[in-house]
């Protein structure tokens, strides 16, 4: 299991902090977790709260000196910048309109970012972003987490090693039931700011879970979107931004896709479901059922894989952490995007290449989510036309 991290001399943990996340705040806790489950981190400071009160309550919470909780991540990034043992790396978990914000002032002192996705709340900052990040010589990684799962690891694989052929099909849905009724008129934190334009960006259920959609179907599949066409709809009275999104998808190559995502789908919690069809089989595989990816080669009896069992391909055995049958999921997901970030900047640290096999989403990744956000919308507004994606995947 090579993912299991050990404290050596070479690989001492990496000195991390943190921008949002603060009482109250559901996804920096799971970065946190994440960041901890292969020892490979140690959260040092942070600007948890948009004031220094809260900043502080929420550093005494996790153990962080007094001194290295901010009030402001400007002042943050500028003082641990100076310091011999300042942060190596910054997590940033703030809803989606600060990621670009927050990003630039860490990216520029050369500090390492790990961010929450989307990359921005606008195309434009996500490509300033871009050349931001380019020209910081620090490393960007974006926490699209299902990235991380061992069976999508081994997906990609057999789809790689030409196993189902040349792909025609890609379905992927995402779809939850939280926001079917209008949570954020009750005052609900995570309600709030995602169905907010100024704080998510053009995109709801677009912006917050299809983008993980997106990200995962070209993750595994390897293809390229050219097209798209879509049908994004507000059924919540009242709601600003979509909460279910119908999207046709044409990619490089010939092969053809759909991608539903939904917030307002009662019987849902968490339904991400992706299956891939080329000319010599079929893969099926659900977050919800994670450590499990059906494989139908054409013409035979569709069969089981499970992680770590019989079948098992390199790329998945690297970034699992126990034998099988034993569940691993959620946070073990957001924990393998940490642990290969770690290899990343262990490797920067000491001037080398990442090890062999290393992957994370990047910044490319991230300007693909957004554009997809905003090809989606523009889509929508004309009527569901075609629009061609690289014309906004652009940085």
């Amino acid at each position: 299991m090579a993912i299991e991290g050990s404290n050596t001399s070479s690989s001492r943990r990496i000195r991390l902090g943190m921008v949002g996340g603060g009482r109250d705040a559901f996804i920096g806790g799971v970065h946190r977790i994440a960041s901890r489950i292969d020892d490979r981190y140690e959260l040092v400071a942070g600007a948890f709260s948009s004031t220094p009160e809260k900043s502080r309550a929420s550093a005494a919470d996790l153990g962080v000196a007094g001194d290295r909780a901010y009030g402001d991540y400007v002042e943050m990034a500028k003082r641990e910048a100076r310091l011999k043992s300042g942060i190596e790396a910054v997590a940033i978990v703030t809803p989606n309109h600060m990621h670009y914000p927050v990003a630039r002032e860490f990216l520029k002192r050369g500090i390492h970012v790990i961010c929450d996705k989307p990359l921005t709340s606008t195309l434009a900052d996500a490509r300033k972003l871009v050349k931001a990040a380019s020209s910081s010589g620090a490393l960007f990684v974006l926490t699209h987490n299902y990235t991380g799962y061992p069976m999508i690891r081994q997906a990609r694989e057999m789809i790689a090693g030409g196993e189902l052929g040349k792909i025609r099909l890609v379905q992927v849905e995402y779809a939850q039931d939280w926001l079917s009724e209008n949570l954020e008129q009750t005052g609900q934190k995570q309600a709030g700011w995602r169905t907010d334009p100024a704080r998510s960006g053009l995109g709801g259920s677009t912006g917050d879970i299809g983008t993980h959609a997106f990200n995962l179907a070209s993750f595994v599949s390897g293809l390229e979107l050219e097209q798209l066409c879509a049908d994004l709809d507000s059924f919540v009275e009242g709601r600003q931004l979509d909460d279910n999104g119908h999207v046709l998808m044409r990619y490089a190559g010939g092969a053809k896709g759909m991608l539903w995502c939904s917030q307002v789908a009662p019987g849902n919690e968490n339904a991400l479901k992706l299956r891939i069809y080329g000319d010599k089989g079929g893969i099926e595989w659900a977050q919800e059922d994670p450590n499990y990816l059906w494989h139908t080669p054409l013409g035979q009896p569709k069969r089981l894989l499970t992680r770590n069992g019989a079948g098992a391909t390199a790329s998945g055995q690297r970034v699992s952490r126990i034998p099988g049958g034993h569940p691993e999921g959620y946070l073990e997901g957001f924990a393998t995007i940490y642990n290969e970030a770690a290899e990343a900047i262990i490797a920067h640290r000491e001037g080398k290449p990442a090890p062999e096999g290393v992957m994370f989403p990047g910044i490319a990744d991230g300007l693909a989510g957004v554009a997809f956000v905003t090809a989606c919308v523009e889509s929508s507004r004309r009527g569901a036309a075609w629009v061609k994606f690289d014309s906004y995947n652009k940085g």
